[in-house]
């Protein structure tokens, strides 16, 4: 929640090394980003935020379009902007939700977040995974690790393919931005911690594909984003 100024569309990208495609949708009113992350027909939906027909529509024409097998549903986090899609996608390809545990209280209160905003979301089904930075992650014949980042959530992940060079990074880091502090259990001073302890070491190279607005990298931030610098 909380999309930065300067956002831009978005389709899809190849990481380098051309092993990973990532596709990038822009959902529901808060416009944030839902990606599959595939290769070799394998797939990763992460942050699936489909709130109406035709966004649910868009994402299973995509996927079957590219004749994807999807095989697992992860949440960087649980606000409502990133989990409005969880219920179809979960019933469409028999997917179970992995997560943190630290935000399954925010899955389990999705009802009233929707309340919160006016908006209606079907009930998430149950957690399937809990996952964090002991755990690594196969997507056909690549392998991500999972960094614990908590500031904006007290659950947040982000899920890095350290061999293609990039991050799935919710909303932890923005291309000049950093994500919201002032929600349940968020704290600037845990986000900037972690953003400085746990992602600015990588390589200026690295790709972040953030939960909304466009991608940025590990060097632009570094340099740039008024928060860090």
């Amino acid at each position: 929640m909380g999309r930065p100024k300067g956002f831009i569309q978005g389709t899809s990208a190849g990481s380098e090394g051309g092993r990973m495609e990532i596709k990038t949708f822009h959902f529901n009113p808060f416009l944030e980003n839902t990606f599959v992350c595939y290769e070799q027909g394998v797939a990763a939906i992460i942050d699936p935020g489909c709130s109406t027909e035709y966004e649910r529509d868009e994402l299973v024409r995509f996927i079957k379009q590219e004749k994807l097998n999807p095989t697992h549903l992860l949440l960087t986090h649980a606000h409502i902007d990133h989990i409005l899609g969880c219920a179809c996608v979960a019933e469409k390809y028999g997917l179970e939700i992995w997560m943190h545990e630290a935000d399954v209280p925010l899955l389990s209160a999705a009802t009233e977040q929707g309340q919160m905003y006016g908006i209606r979301v079907d009930d998430p089904p149950p957690v399937g995974k809990l996952i964090g930075e002991d755990d690594t992650l196969t997507i056909a014949d690549s392998t991500w690790s999972i960094l614990h980042c908590p500031g904006h959530s007290p659950g947040s992940i982000c899920f890095v393919d350290e061999a293609a060079g990039f991050v799935i990074g919710g909303d932890v880091l923005f291309k000049r931005s950093v994500g919201r502090a002032d929600l349940w259990k968020g704290s600037m001073p845990d986000l900037i911690h972690s953003i400085r302890t746990k992602l600015l070491p990588m390589d200026d190279e690295v790709v972040v594909y953030p939960g909304h607005g466009p991608e940025t990298t590990i060097g632009e931030e570094r340099k740039m984003n008024p928060f860090l610098t």
